[in-house]
């Protein structure tokens, strides 16, 4: 299997496992925090293999329709992981504010306290895993995924929170908790769409890449300037199109040599997926 599939199917495989724990355990003693804290991880089960499909689309090879690959659809399916995350924060809040209204209550003990932790640990470790692999190989999907472990940690706590409050004597402690979840779901789920959003429409990088780009090509022999450079994301890759300056001495065989260091020495960059270098003679072309 390849690297890239394996946090997914960890992560598709730990949260089936999570949600059917705390479904059971949320519906056998009526709580409002760990049947939404199941629901969150059984959307978690939809979103990997939403983002299994993505990694699938986006590594397919260049075709007739598109010419330059396939990979804006991870970004694409990265931001409907955002979308879907609002509409699970809506239902979770929703029926905590419902709850609250209607003063309903709930007795907690051990076993949902104990699922809970379990629930904490075991998605904190998944978000460490799917993280670590999703920069390594500069996957938007894993990353948003890894941050959906990351949303499910932070809401984990406020649910063990919330009902650790509840058998102390405060009573609507499962209620805020499942509050507390659906704002930590919203905060997540803008970041995710936010951030994708720039790769969809071509955003361009930052300062520090394009000045590396800059300083790659003049690192090759014979190339005396550098103008005209545009870079922009397509899905998590950027595509690099620049002019650069030779001596008018040069043959044409010597100046497409040059053009085709340029272009290695750029591509090596890990955010690089293609550059485009133009010959200008320096004094002659522009």
């Amino acid at each position: 299997m390849e690297e890239i599939y394996k946090p997914i199917w960890v992560s598709i495989i730990g949260n089936v496992l999570l949600a059917v724990l705390k479904l059971i355990v949320g519906f056998l003693y009526s709580s409002i925090a760990l049947i939404s804290d199941g629901v969150h991880s059984l959307s978690d089960v939809v979103t990997s293999l939403i983002g299994y499909a993505g990694i699938k689309i986006s590594s397919k090879p260049p075709d007739k329709s598109h010419p330059f690959g396939h990979s804006r659809f991870e970004p694409l399916v990265a931001f409907l992981i955002g979308e879907a995350l609002i509409v699970v924060a809506y239902e979770i809040g929703r029926d905590s504010l419902m709850r609250l209204l209607h003063g309903e209550t709930i007795e907690v003990n051990g076993l949902m306290l104990g699922v809970t932790v379990v629930s904490i640990l075991a998605k904190e470790l998944m978000f460490r895993y799917s993280v670590h692999i999703g920069r390594k190989l500069n996957s938007q999907i894993l990353i948003a995924d890894a941050y959906h472990h990351r949303s499910d940690v932070l809401s984990s706590v406020a649910v063990l929170i919330g009902l650790g409050a509840q058998k102390l004597g405060f009573q609507h402690g499962d209620s805020l908790a499942g509050l507390v979840v659906s704002v930590f779901l919203v905060k997540v789920a803008l970041e995710i769409i936010l951030e994708n959003v720039g790769y969809l429409t071509g955003k361009a990088p930052s300062f520090e890449v394009c000045e590396e780009i800059k300083r790659r090509a003049l690192s090759v022999p014979n190339v005396l300037g550098v103008h005209d450079l545009r870079a922009h994301y397509v899905g998590s890759k950027l595509h690099v199109e620049l002019h650069v300056e030779v001596p008018p001495e040069l043959s044409l065989k010597e100046a497409h040599d040059i053009s085709e260091e340029v272009k290695r020495r750029i591509e090596e960059i890990p955010d690089v997926e293609v550059a485009f270098v133009h010959v200008d003679i320096k004094g002659v072309t522009e």
